[in-house]
């Protein structure tokens, strides 16, 4: 028997780790419970959000986005079998309808403002359920 884990391709292994971390360190850091649904997606926007409102350098919320970019990749992947694809460092998430997704770019634009990474969910969910 094979663990998730192993079955995932290559380069899912990058943002599976940051979802990993982003999810332990909002669990103990700021008491906020992510168990990768699209529901917890809403209380990702708002943390985002509360970064941007408190005036937090992006430089230093730089890691926090990344992570919680892929922690929205990993609800995709979860909920239609979508898979992570990588090329000079940036990462994606391909749905099996073929579309291409930046969830780690779109927490960027939630952190400037301009995008939601629920949203971007109920985008790319939409239609490719497994």
């Amino acid at each position: 028997m094979t663990t998730q884990q192993e079955t995932r391709p290559a380069a899912a292994t990058k943002p599976d780790r940051w979802a990993t971390d982003a999810v332990a360190t909002m669990r103990e850091g700021a008491r906020l419970r992510l168990d990768y649904s699209e529901q917890s997606l809403w209380r990702v926007d708002r943390m985002i959000e509360g970064l941007r409102r408190e005036g937090t350098p992006p430089a230093a919320a730089a890691h926090v986005l990344r992570g919680l970019g892929a922690y929205a990749g990993e609800v995709i992947a979860r909920r239609t079998g979508a898979e992570w694809w990588s090329t000079g460092g940036d990462h994606w998430i391909r749905t099996p309808d073929g579309r291409l997704w930046d969830p780690i770019d779109e927490a960027r634009r939630c952190f400037a403002g301009d995008g939601s990474l629920r949203l971007l969910c109920r985008d790319a969910t939409s239609g490719t359920r497994r």
